[in-house]
């Protein structure tokens, strides 16, 4: 009990008296390694049942013998008899641990396990008076020695940054950390079921490119020293999944991270996890009716209803999402009909009249989409479907045939979130380079995000491509969505942090 009592008294006490628990710990390992029971010499231990098995099952398992392993939560030594908490995959259960069923020499190695040690315990199942599931000991056996202190477990790990810095110790204290990511890793098993039923193909593209393309960011930059060559890291999934379009893999999706040389906020670290998919001979309107049943097959496989809960709101995935033009979403939002704003000049009137910020070489369509972003995004609580975006935001969309300044777009936003942006994809080489073309003046005129002319791909249009849906996932906001997560970094196991030294 001696460590326990200087472990609790070590709580928000000096870094003295923790390193004197450290360096009790130590002496501790290497009196077992004197000792010849050093647990770093085990290779393996046979676990036959995690812990809610048993507990979840306690009518057939009672009685029987069986293997569990995890670490050591808390233990309570009274005598000839102790009982101990350990933690699994799936959750926790309790042991007995008598003298008389494991032996005086175990029992007595038993007594100076700590708090974090990973063991080892065969045992009968049964319940204790007080009606608690719990293994009788047979042998115990510790298979790892924790030289360092955890957190104090009535308080826990409540520290963000130190939870993020040390995701191991986060996973090891709260059990809702775990669930989280338990959660993501279901999520993304159920699209891929979702879309390999769907006659979907997954596909692996480079992350290094020579033209990081595709999306609106400004790339990172590295050097390839094999080729003594500047390389990129992708932005984006999209241009080398529609050259697989081309070749006539008619259906593909790649699950991947894409890396953007950006800030970090509640929604955005700089790589994170995106999807994106590609259908031919469909449009966008096949996209948002796919998007639409996959999300709420996610939200009944994951969280076992169509109705989910972020934060204060209530959000139903289960009946028919809204679709809106943003010409439309503007004017229910604003009063302001784009229809009728003639030209560029009086666009820019308006977003005056109305303290809208822009750029000297915004055009009209800009301007509209900054009438959406300030006053129309803040109220898509419910799933809505955004539609037919301007030609200026959109380099890479097939035009509409009968309104060819804006094109066949959407955004999914829920919850005020952009959750994906899909297109009819554009499929006209003349119209593609000449939307390139644009994109590099917005280049040379400072915009560091806009895209350059990817002759390859360019190539690859020219050989024909059919007409094509495509569609790109935030998987990371999907799941911050899905498990009620407040910030991304909560759904990513290692966010980027700023250096310590820095």
């Amino acid at each position: 009990m001696a460590e326990e009592n200087m472990q609790k008294a070590a709580q928000a006490a000096p870094q003295q008296d923790v390193n004197e628990l450290i360096r009790v710990r130590r002496e501790k390992l290497a009196q077992l390694q004197a000792d010849g029971k050093d647990p770093f010499q085990i290779t393996k231990y046979d676990v036959t049942h995690h812990s809610t098995e048993i507990k979840d099952n306690f009518d057939e398992m009672e009685g029987k013998t069986v293997r569990i392993a995890g670490r050591v939560m808390s233990k309570r030594v009274m005598g000839k008899a102790s009982f101990c908490n350990v933690q699994d995959l799936k959750g926790n259960i309790q042991s007995y641990v008598a003298r008389d069923s494991i032996g005086e020499e175990s029992y007595a190695d038993f007594k100076k396990f700590d708090v974090g040690d990973i063991v080892g315990i065969e045992g009968e199942v049964f319940k204790t008076k007080t009606g608690e599931t719990s293994v009788h000991a047979m042998k115990v056996t510790l298979l790892s020695k924790s030289l360092q202190v955890l957190p104090e477990k009535y308080h826990g790990l409540t520290n963000t940054d130190i939870r993020y810095r040390q995701r191991y110790t986060d996973l090891i204290m709260n059990a809702d950390v775990k669930e989280t990511f338990v959660k993501r890793s279901k999520i993304i098993s159920a699209i891929r079921r979702y879309l390999d039923n769907e006659g979907f193909m997954e596909v692996e593209t480079p992350m290094l490119v020579a033209n990081a393309g595709g999306a609106a960011a400004r790339p990172f930059e590295t050097h390839y020293n094999a080729l003594d060559e500047d390389v990129k890291l992708r932005i984006s999934l999209e241009l080398y999944l529609k050259r697989l379009i081309v070749g006539g893999l008619e259906r593909v999706y790649e699950i991947g991270r894409v890396f953007r040389n950006e800030g970090l906020d509640t929604r955005h670290n700089p790589e994170f996890t995106l999807m994106e998919l590609y259908q031919a001979y469909t449009d966008y309107h096949g996209m948002m009716d796919l998007t639409e049943s996959l999300f709420r097959y996610l939200a009944e496989e994951v969280c076992g209803t169509t109705t989910i809960t972020y934060g204060e709101h209530t959000i139903d995935l289960g009946k028919p999402f809204e679709r809106l033009t943003m010409i439309e979403a503007v004017k229910k939002y604003t009063g302001v009909d784009f229809d009728e704003i003639k030209d560029t000049a009086e666009a820019k009137k308006i977003a005056d009249e109305k303290d809208v910020h822009y750029e000297a070489r915004h055009e009209k369509g800009d301007i509209l989409n900054l009438f959406f972003e300030e006053f129309v995004e803040e109220h898509l609580i419910q799933p809505t479907f955004i539609m037919d975006h301007p030609v200026e935001v959109s380099p890479l969309t097939k035009r509409k045939p009968d309104k060819p300044d804006y094109v066949e777009r959407f955004e999914l936003f829920i919850n005020t979130w952009e959750m994906c942006n899909a297109y009819s994809e554009l499929n006209d080489p003349i119209d593609q380079r000449e939307r390139f073309k644009a994109q590099e003046a917005a280049l040379a005129a400072g915009d560091e995000e806009a895209n350059t002319t990817d002759e390859d791909f360019m190539n690859a249009l020219e050989i024909g491509m059919p007409p094509t849906g495509g569609i790109g996932y935030g998987i990371d906001r999907l799941v911050m969505l899905l498990t009620n997560s407040p910030a991304i970094r909560d759904v990513l196991l290692f966010p980027t942090m700023k250096s310590l030294d820095k």
